[in-house]
């Protein structure tokens, strides 16, 4: 049994990250149907990786398909799924994310799991959907240690409560903008006015930059400065789901996934040469099946832009504040970010 995260999130230290609403969790799960689930391997000295599933609804998501697009920030990666999430504008598995050297080997199990769905005995085809982050500077990834008893296990645990963070699942071995990094998650809802709709977004954060809050540097301020001379910090990899009740069509989803690069952005982020990012959305409302509704248009996805951006951002907060410090591979650690002296920054710059 894990023991309980009592590290604090973003908002619950005061930090208020742009103008839009919560949902009720302030995570993915806050859209309808939406669940989540990790399983986390830290054995030994050396293996500190896992896999985090995130289901879009509960049903077969063979059968029931639902509307997608993807965007690359910067295609230094291996997302399994890609061309055809593109060319047909839907995705018709769970999502898995976990570690460089694992893709392929969770792929394969994705598949076994979606043909063992009753109702799926006739499929000939299976076009799972698997992201990646780097986590080989704590964890031993050449030894390939995520396979299907842990992606059993995740899809398993998948449920619709919020999502534990940090160093969990496939952020157990990540680093991000010079801290211990992970999981995060985070949501926005838009004013009724503004169709109601939900944006949750949930990342895998590994990646390189100098942490900023509020416009406030306060990487370098807590002696985390990316470039010091000739040496530059770790860099890595992102993965950001995002995750909308609202009936939008693959075109503008992809819209959608790319703003999000800019929530990234504000966080310190900087897409380095070998930094692979990718952006995953989704609409998990099943209206798409009515033939007299139709989706968002063009001129309605401004307020979905701007809560995705502000999810987005806050999500790598949460990420980093849950985070716990992780010793590793070689005895590489990387430092949990610490909260007090942040807030205190923080609170000089009167952003708390």
């Amino acid at each position: 049994m894990e023991t309980p995260n009592k590290r604090p999130r973003a908002n619950e230290v005061g930090l208020i990250v742009g103008s839009l609403p919560t949902g009720p969790t302030d995570s993915i799960t806050d859209v309808s149907g939406v669940a989540v689930g990790h399983e986390t391997l830290m054995r030994g000295d050396f293996v500190r990786t896992g896999v985090t599933a995130i289901r879009p609804h509960a049903d077969n998501m063979f059968t029931e398909k639902v509307p997608a697009a993807i965007f690359v920030g910067n295609g230094f990666g291996k997302l399994v799924g890609l061309s055809q999430v593109n060319e047909l504008g839907e995705i018709e598995t769970p999502i898995l994310l976990t570690n460089t050297l694992s893709v392929n080997r969770v792929a394969d199990a994705l598949v076994d799991h979606i043909l063992s769905i009753p109702g799926n005995e006739e499929v000939r085809s299976v076009n799972p959907v698997v992201g990646e982050t780097n986590d080989g500077f704590l964890n031993d990834i050449r030894g390939r240690h995520v396979a299907a008893t842990e992606v059993e296990a995740a899809l398993l645990a998948a449920n619709c409560n919020p999502p534990d963070e940090g160093s969990v699942g496939a952020g157990t071995g990540t680093v991000a903008l010079g801290f211990k990094g992970g999981i995060g998650s985070s949501s926005r809802r838009l004013p009724p006015e503004l169709g109601g709709f939900t944006i949750g977004v949930l990342l895998q954060s590994n990646f390189g930059g100098s942490l900023t809050i509020k416009g406030i540097p306060i990487g370098e301020k807590l002696g985390r400065a990316y470039i010091k001379g000739s040496h530059i910090a770790h860099d890595g990899s992102v993965m950001v789901v995002i995750a909308t009740d609202a009936f939008i069509d693959a075109r503008n989803l992809r819209r959608l996934a790319s703003r999000s690069q800019l929530g990234l952005a504000r966080t310190g982020y900087n897409a380095a040469n070998g930094s692979g990012d990718y952006f995953i959305a989704f609409s998990s409302s099943k209206r798409h099946s009515s033939l007299d509704t139709a989706p968002v248009k063009n001129e309605q996805m401004t307020p979905l832009f701007q809560a995705v951006v502000e999810a987005t951002e806050e999500a790598v907060y949460n990420s980093l504040f849950r985070a716990t410090t992780v010793r590793g591979r070689d005895n590489h650690v990387a430092e949990e970010i610490p909260i007090e002296e942040a807030c205190k920054i923080l609170r000089a710059h009167g952003a708390l």
